[in-house]
């Protein structure tokens, strides 16, 4: 990793997946700020130096994060990444009315945005915040950056296609005030990576039980199974098995699973494919095909977290199995966020 001038301000920054992968890619983070106070050891304690900042970004006033940061207006060096909460425009069922504040985040980083003036703009989210690119302000925003001098280059990747071992749609977004062109991530070419090059027993993965806790840092625990699911999940074939077989079985099935509906719940992955999306419940196998290829149990949290492109060593603080597997499954994938920061890095150099 080489230095770079770069520093950045990471919003909406929770557990650290773009910070750290930003830092790896030689950019200074110099602080992320999320209202969640959970969040606050696991950002810090893995990535030093980095200062958490504890606050509703509704709340926050421009000049207040100037004097907090000692940051400075029109500083080509400066980049703002937003990477908002995403529930609101997910395809993946969630209460709108809870999330609906998520919807407006955009417009509140645009505020920062315009009142830094920094050399570079990040901003990752949902796919769903382009297609309804109207409803969620997107349009507006790009149209706003481009009014005040950015160049502005976005899309909808998948994730697969730079490091991430899961199909992982995102949208990307990269605005530039100082370079009249710039290069975007690289999609790599050839073999992609899959399940086999992050898990298992040759990546230090030892088997365990459903239901096993693993106290260490290291946090290879999964989740407990009623009697009912391990049935199901024995029977199910290894290697990316689905739950068809006993949806319609008069002990094991229940009537609203009968049919192809919910195919991939209490599914496994398979070994030689991307995994599916890690969500904040890949925790448990009833929420999606977030069943072990071979071992009778969901995948455990430091599985998820590997698949997710954390480093093994970087460790989740919190109170409880859900705020680390809402802190694991809300990250930008380390690798990814990464490759963003090294294309900006790349394209100042050229």
């Amino acid at each position: 990793m080489q230095k770079s001038q770069l520093k950045a301000v990471d919003f909406f920054c929770s557990g650290g997946g773009m910070t750290n992968g930003m830092r790896r890619s030689g950019i200074n983070i110099i602080a992320g700020i999320d209202f969640d106070e959970d969040c606050k050891e696991t950002y810090e304690l893995n990535n030093p130096n980095s200062k958490f900042i504890l606050a509703d970004v509704f709340d926050l006033k421009e000049s207040e994060l100037e004097k907090n940061l000692s940051l400075k207006r029109n500083d080509n060096d400066l980049v703002l990444i937003g990477c908002s909460p995403c529930q609101y425009w997910s395809i993946i069922q969630t209460s709108k009315e809870k999330s609906s504040k998520s919807k407006n985040l955009l417009g509140e980083f645009e505020r920062f945005v315009k009142y830094f003036n920094p050399g570079f703009v990040v901003v990752e989210n949902v796919p769903g915040i382009a297609s309804k690119k109207e409803e969620s302000g997107l349009a507006q925003f790009i149209i706003d950056l481009e009014e005040i001098g950015y160049k502005v280059k976005s899309k909808v990747v998948n994730l697969n296609d730079y490091g991430v071992p899961q199909t992982r749609k995102r949208f990307s977004l990269v605005a530039s005030r100082i370079l009249n062109d710039f290069v975007f991530p690289i999609p790599k070419r050839g073999k992609k990576p899959v399940v086999r090059d992050f898990i298992g027993i040759q990546n230090g993965f030892k088997k365990i039980s459903a239901g096993h806790k693993d106290s260490s840092k290291f946090c290879h625990s999964a989740s407990k199974l009623s009697d009912k699911n391990l049935k199901r999940l024995i029977g199910t074939k290894n290697n990316g098995g689905d739950a068809l077989w006993w949806r319609s079985d008069e002990d094991l099935g229940r009537e609203k699973y009968r049919g192809d509906g919910f195919r991939d719940n209490y599914s496994r992955m398979s070994w030689n494919k991307p995994s599916p999306t890690i969500t904040t419940k890949f925790f448990s196998i009833s929420n999606g095909r977030f069943a072990h290829p071979e071992e009778n149990r969901a995948i455990s949290i430091r599985e998820g977290a590997t698949l997710q492109t954390f480093p093994k060593r970087y460790t989740f603080y919190a109170k409880s199995i859900q705020g680390k597997t809402r802190m694991i499954g809300n990250a930008v994938p380390p690798e990814y966020a990464r490759r963003i920061g090294k294309a900006i890095i790349d394209s100042i150099k050229s």
